[in-house]
């Protein structure tokens, strides 16, 4: 019993960084329906600058507030310059836009900073904690607190501020906010800013956990089935799917992969995503698309 449940927190732990990626995905998507494919290369972005300043022996918080201004400057300015360009187009051209950014933005990375692997230490030592018969990893702790802080301070700038309050109706009805003196162009800056200290976060974690190198990008990969699950237009949605989909994966990992000799992690979120297309398009908390004849 205590090796099932030691499997099970530390998929909720690996289930909370999965949201944190998803969040990204949802701040940007519910206030201007774009998927933004490149927002693993955000990812990456943000953990090659961070520790190519470490490396040039930046103190960290210098390197961590210069990469905090970088990744938010970048991010401002793909709203500004190609998305806001692209406004009036079709879904599947902004989707096109932001695949081709990734891309763009992956280059850069590798000309900028090389494309070495690095290693990235936040200072927290990944070693086991005893909660009774049950280990718990340490930076996993930290990381889904991290994360959990994160999500915690965007709920309540979303539900208590006039910025995101603006956003909700935005999201909600852009038009009708347009009516009544909101101004969309500020408002979506802002939310590919915040999408920016999102990418941060994550990239920095993500990047102790695996290292900092270009499959980070795949990360993106990883939140998928988070949004299939918890619905795009959701935070809320984000971080249940992400626990569903940490918690099934890493429980799928041990009893699952042991029936079928090998392993399951690579595929088997996908598998819970695809029965949750099929049961409930639009996920959990997701908003069910309504078509007027």
């Amino acid at each position: 019993m205590a090796f099932f449940i030691e499997t099970l927190v530390g998929g909720l732990l690996a289930g909370v960084m999965y949201s944190l990626v998803a969040i990204g995905f949802v701040l940007i998507y519910k206030a201007s329906g774009v998927f933004n494919f490149a927002q693993g290369s955000m990812v990456l972005f943000a953990a090659l600058t961070f520790v190519t300043l470490r490396e040039a022996e930046w103190g960290f918080v210098p390197a961590l507030l210069v990469t905090l201004a970088v990744v938010v400057a970048g991010a401002v300015a793909i709203e500004r310059f190609v998305l806001r360009a692209l406004v009036a187009q079709s879904d599947l051209t902004l989707f096109m836009a932001t695949l081709g950014l990734s891309f763009v933005i992956e280059g850069l990375a590798q000309i900028l900073m090389g494309a070495s692997v690095h290693e990235l230490d936040l200072g927290v030592d990944d070693l086991p904690i005893e909660f009774g018969p049950v280990l718990v990893s340490r930076f996993d702790l930290v990381a889904a607190a991290t994360a959990g802080t994160l999500v915690v301070g965007l709920s309540l700038f979303f539900n208590f501020t006039r910025t995101g309050i603006s956003l909700r109706a935005i999201a909600d009805d852009p038009l009708a906010a347009q009516s009544i003196g909101i101004r969309l162009q500020r408002l979506w800056r802002i939310v590919w800013g915040v999408a920016g200290v999102v990418a941060l976060v994550a990239g920095l974690l993500w990047g102790a956990r695996q290292g900092v190198q270009f499959s980070l990008t795949l990360v993106v990969l990883k939140a998928l089935p988070v949004l299939v699950v918890g619905g795009f237009t959701s935070i809320a949605g984000a971080i249940v799917g992400g626990l569903l989909i940490g918690a099934t994966e890493s429980l799928a990992e041990i009893y699952v992969g042991d029936l079928l000799g090998g392993s399951v992690s690579t595929w088997f979120a996908y598998v819970v995503a695809l029965g949750f297309l099929l049961v409930r398009p639009a996920g959990l908390f997701g908003e069910r698309a309504i078509e007027r004849v």
